[in-house]
């Protein structure tokens, strides 16, 4: 079995460092990644270059669309993490590897929610 995943973005804020009471500390941001596709027919509109940043070439298309995908990543690594924490920025682009971790949690309003967490 296998568990990886790797995303390139930019980050969505300054990373913070968190610790709870008995535990290690973690450093947590969040990372934007971006995926672009064709949605028309450049013939019937007016196409232009566009660089798609999985693909990593330019190519003429028409219409665009993009969806953005917001990622939570945790940092646990005592390296890392205090690494992560201190030149990390707000925008930075970054590449992040690390394993997808579900789990739950119980809100303030004591509703269970579900979450999913990159760990780098």
């Amino acid at each position: 079995a296998m568990n990886r995943v790797q995303l390139l973005g930019r980050v969505g804020q300054d990373p913070i460092m968190r610790q709870v009471e008995g535990r290690n500390p973690v450093t947590i941001f969040s990372l934007a990644t971006n995926e672009m596709w064709r949605t028309g027919d450049s013939e019937s509109s007016q196409g232009g270059e566009i660089w798609h940043p999985h693909l990593s070439f330019f190519c003429n298309v028409g219409d665009i669309s993009q969806k953005t995908t917001w990622h939570r990543i945790s940092v646990f690594r005592p390296g890392l993490r205090d690494v992560t924490y201190q030149y990390v920025k707000k925008g930075s682009r970054l590449y992040v590897e690390g394993k997808i971790d579900y789990g739950e949690y119980t809100d303030k309003n004591n509703v269970r929610r579900q979450a999913t967490t990159i760990i780098a």
